[in-house]
């Protein structure tokens, strides 16, 4: 094994390399965080069962909760089953196994009762039937995946869940408004395809494949899906770009392209949550000062997975 219990190896010099100067101080952390698996979390439904009933049920079961913070039906699991997707609660969809801070998208969207909402890229739906939850079933998500077998995933999830004001779709994410229609929607969430190395923590198979080509590539394709994700949006809508990467090409360099087509970035509240301000500056480049108020999440302030996060609104003109 490499250090900190990598396999020899891992992280590959180049990432290093750039993580460094893009962490500073913060990278030794960083990696050791990364280097271990971290708490496992579910997200209980309150739409199927009193979350305190279900709760108490888990506790005389055994079950050590800690409540998230940043969301009131998050919790992490201190000690439970070991197969927290084996269980009668799983399969009656009284709870989502969910990383912690991948509730915070949702939080940081904010979907309300009666919205039109879209999810770009929602398989397997842990997000999806989160924004269900929070909308109390009132209004619709349209959940969209373009691969097939993906999309059925996500419906069995949505199935599971209960979500009844869930629609299913299976488009290519780049095409959308071409099929749903420009300016729809109340709110959209694309919780984009990335380099995934936030996800690293619980498979290190993101940090075997990652290349700053990768990297490139991928940005490519997000800033593709962003775009349209913003077409979709009525005026004054409001949208949340998130991934669960750091790179910058990923995340700042994606909201810096969407504010020239009327976008507008405006701060990310998820109260009890350790988070540090965007980038505005990366290897030379300048960026729009308002990319402050997007947010970078590191695995060693929460311990949980890296995320980053953008929550921003449509022009109105």
């Amino acid at each position: 094994m490499g250090v900190y219990g990598f396999p020899a190896g891992l992280p590959k010099r180049p990432f290093e390399e750039r993580y460094r100067r893009l962490l500073g101080p913060d990278y030794e952390a960083f990696l050791r965080y990364t280097a271990r698996m971290p708490v496992p979390s579910i997200r209980v439904n309150p739409m199927k069962l009193d979350p305190d009933i279900l709760l108490s049920r888990l506790r005389r079961g055994g079950w050590i909760l800690e409540g998230l913070p940043w969301y009131r039906h998050g919790f992490r699991v201190i000690s439970g089953p070991a197969k927290l997707g084996n269980t009668p609660e799983h399969q009656l969809g009284l709870y989502y196994v969910q990383e912690a801070a991948s509730m915070a998208p949702p939080v940081a969207l904010d979907p309300r009762p009666g919205e039109r909402v879209l999810d770009l890229a929602a398989a397997p739906g842990s997000k999806t039937t989160q924004m269900a939850e929070m909308m109390g079933w009132r209004g619709v998500v349209v959940a969209n995946d373009p691969s097939p077998s993906r999309a059925n995933s996500l419906a069995a999830n949505v199935q599971r869940m209960g979500s009844i004001n869930v629609v299913v779709t299976s488009y290519d994410g780049r095409t959308i408004t071409r099929h749903l229609g420009e300016g729809v929607f109340d709110a959209v969430l694309l919780d984009a395809p990335c380099s995934a190395v936030g996800a690293a923590r619980r498979d290190w198979t993101p940090l075997r494949r990652w290349s700053l080509r990768s990297v490139r590539r991928i940005s490519r394709l997000q800033v593709s899906l962003a775009l349209e994700a913003l077409r979709s949006l009525r005026p004054g809508g409001r949208m949340v770009y998130s991934t669960c990467t750091l790179d910058p090409e990923e995340n700042e360099f994606v909201i810096h392209r969407l504010l020239s087509e009327g976008a507008e970035v405006e701060e990310v509240s998820l109260p009890g949550m350790v988070t540090r301000p965007g980038l505005t500056r990366w290897e030379g480049r300048e960026l729009d000062p308002s990319l402050a108020r997007t947010v970078r999440i590191y695995p060693q302030d929460n311990d949980t997975e890296a995320f980053f996060i953008a929550l921003l609104r449509r022009s109105r003109s």
